[in-house]
């Protein structure tokens, strides 16, 4: 068993360019001997980092860009519906699925409802909840156990983030305004 084994790979997506050039002479060494080998097609060089794939985790740097662009109607459009389901409620936050069911279990103050079939439908009042939650964790970068702590600690962080909202708000006006100056 004294044989060492070498390994070949070959890309075969480059028809265009095996048109172009009909054939490469390749040197593959081998322990202990040399072969030549006639290959049609032009070898790319593999990588290892794939580019642009939604899977896995964002960067925090994506999480800080696209935090502003939740899409939550306003209050009297939002109430007009008794329940949204799960697949509503990520498009608005712009999250996956998974991740809103991962922050049901993690924080209880979202109690969303669920048929028999186990369907999560969720209130206004818990889509209120978790615009609270997701501007903790993603505008202002709290981690989970600082957001749960935060939630248990404040007595009434409703009308605090209200408060926020509004004042974010009203900067926002200014800015639109002095930009019109």
């Amino acid at each position: 068993m004294d044989k060492s084994l070498a390994q070949i790979t070959f890309e075969f997506n480059a028809a265009e360019e095996a048109a172009t050039n009909p054939a490469e002479a390749i040197v593959v060494i081998v322990p202990e001997k040399v072969e030549k080998l006639e290959v049609t097609s032009s070898i790319i060089p593999a990588t290892n980092k794939k580019q642009g794939s939604p899977r896995g985790r964002r960067s925090l740097k994506d999480i800080g860009l696209t935090s502003d662009l939740i899409n939550i109607p306003e209050d009297e459009e939002l109430f007009k519906k008794q329940y949204y389901p799960i697949g509503e409620v990520a498009a608005m936050f712009r999250e996956n699925q998974s991740l809103i069911r991962y922050w049901e279990t993690e924080f209880d103050i979202l109690q969303p409802r669920k048929n028999r079939k186990g369907d999560r439908f969720f209130r206004p009042v818990d889509i209120k909840n978790l615009v609270m939650i997701y501007d903790l964790l993603r505008r202002r970068k709290f981690t989970i156990e600082g957001a749960k702590d935060y939630l248990k600690r404040n007595k009434n962080p409703e009308q605090k983030f209200a408060m926020i909202q509004s004042l974010e708000k009203i900067k926002t006006f200014f800015l639109e305004l002095k930009a019109t100056l």
